[in-house]
């Protein structure tokens, strides 16, 4: 199977700013989130790249050369920030997860944390009392029609629209039950605040930036849907990025190739079919990485960074190793090359759901490097809904509509599908555990 070269839909900064200064986006953004994303395009690869981002080359060399140094801490002291109640989602994690059949992955290391909020309950409850209070204030005084006033008033009778999710739990009590029920998706973040302080900081810099970007492209997004969707709220995506504080980031370390391992998985590319239909020869380029579709809204990726065996940062010496993607006509394209100025925001499975079928999640891999001693680090941050936000499809949409049979075919066999974990009424909390239980 050889693969086609990677040629990813890029946006700069500025044009992404512009666009959602104006109450839907300019032609020329929804053309390239269609290219991008849309449903319509049968080679979309589910990837666009914002590029000239300001800070970020200097936030990505504060934070990824973290990321050797985190996996090399003693196991001790790595096991102080691992958190097995939390099924392995926050904090530390390594050869916990399957992606491929049920081999267990010890090719990587992963951190987990929420970069908006290092405690997800009180986060939330301090939100609920906030609305309860202001809630009684809406309308109320002289300055009703002030501008200000009247912006404000918009902002909070939207958050507290965004909130009715929250309010199915009637009381504080009740969310501290859930919690404990679901720590996966609730435990607060651990810091390695002895062993690595410095990681904090540089982690929410990082996840806070990327999470700004997130929700300037999910405006668009949404623009881009209700244009064609008329079932469709043109504010469900930038809502959920915007109010939920439910975020995963995950800073990974991809782990040094042994120069005498068996280098199968790389180095016999066939020139075969590349339109493959769930082949086996998709674990050629999944060595670092097995194949698998992102399950929540979107996520944000950083420009991967390569080390030598003395964590020096270094140019990857073969140019075959990265991220690999499966378009939506199950054509194989890779490695996705990024500027180092440029974030990659990739379509999940959740924003499938909410969109109809309109924007689609792709599966995706890393192929390792075949040269021994180099590793691979990279940060990923996962925007979602909060536990209880319905998974529910726009009016007139279908699930044949939002992932159909055809579509299914080219998933590589490793893959679940869709369907095989959400089902119509599912909130986004019992979405989630179908998806560690098939995972996990």
């Amino acid at each position: 199977m050889v693969p086609r070269n990677a040629n990813v839909v890029k946006i700069s900064y500025n044009d992404l700013v512009a666009a959602c200064s104006n109450d839907a986006s300019s032609s020329s953004v929804d053309d390239l989130i269609e290219q991008a994303f849309g449903k319509a395009n049968s080679s979309s690869l589910g990837i666009i790249a914002i590029t000239d981002i300001p800070s970020l080359p200097s936030l990505r060399t504060k934070l990824l050369p973290l990321a050797p140094k985190l996996a090399a801490l003693p196991p001790q002291q790595l096991e102080e920030i691992t958190a097995p109640e939390s099924q392995y989602q926050v904090g530390w994690s390594h050869g916990r997860e399957k992606l491929e059949g049920d081999k267990l992955d010890f090719s990587k290391g992963s951190y987990y944390a929420n970069p908006l909020a290092d405690d997800l309950v009180e986060s939330m409850l301090q939100r609920r009392r906030y609305n309860d209070v202001s809630q009684l204030g809406l309308g109320d005084g002289d300055n009703d029609n002030d501008e200000s006033h009247v912006h404000v008033k918009q902002q909070m009778e939207e958050l507290l629209k965004w909130d009715e999710s929250l309010n199915q739990i009637q009381n504080e009590e009740e969310l501290r039950q859930l919690a404990n029920a679901n720590p996966a998706f609730f435990a607060p973040n651990v810091w390695p605040s002895k062993s690595l302080p410095e990681l904090e900081n540089a982690l929410k810099e990082m996840g806070q930036l990327i999470h700004r970007v997130g929700v300037y492209l999910a405006k668009c997004c949404d623009s881009y849907v209700a244009a064609r969707c008329p079932g469709y709220n043109p504010k469900t995506l930038e809502n959920i990025l915007l109010h939920s504080k439910c975020c995963k980031a995950r800073l990974l370390h991809y782990f040094a190739r042994d120069d005498t391992s068996d280098s199968s998985n790389n180095d016999n590319v066939d020139d075969g079919d590349s339109s493959n239909s769930g082949g086996s020869d998709d674990t050629q380029f999944s060595s670092w990485c097995g194949w698998h579709n992102d399950h929540g809204s979107l996520t944000g990726l950083v420009p991967a960074m390569y080390h030598d065996e003395n964590s020096n940062i270094v140019q990857c010496p073969d140019e075959d190793a990265g991220l690999y993607i499966k378009s939506r006509n199950g054509e194989l394209v890779g490695p996705v090359k990024l500027p180092e100025n440029a974030l990659a925001f990739q379509v999940g499975e959740t924003m499938q759901v909410h969109t109809g079928g309109w924007l689609h999640a792709t599966p995706h891999a890393v192929r390792g490097c075949k040269k021994g001693g180099i590793s691979r680090s990279t940060f990923a941050v996962f925007m979602e809904p909060e536990y209880h936000s319905s998974m529910d499809l726009p009016a007139g949409r279908s699930v044949s509509d939002t992932q159909c049979e055809e579509a299914e075919k080219s998933l590589p066999k490793t893959v679940r599908t869709l369907r095989s974990r959400w089902k119509l009424g599912m909130n986004f909390g019992e979405f989630s555990e179908a998806t560690f239980a098939a995972f996990h």
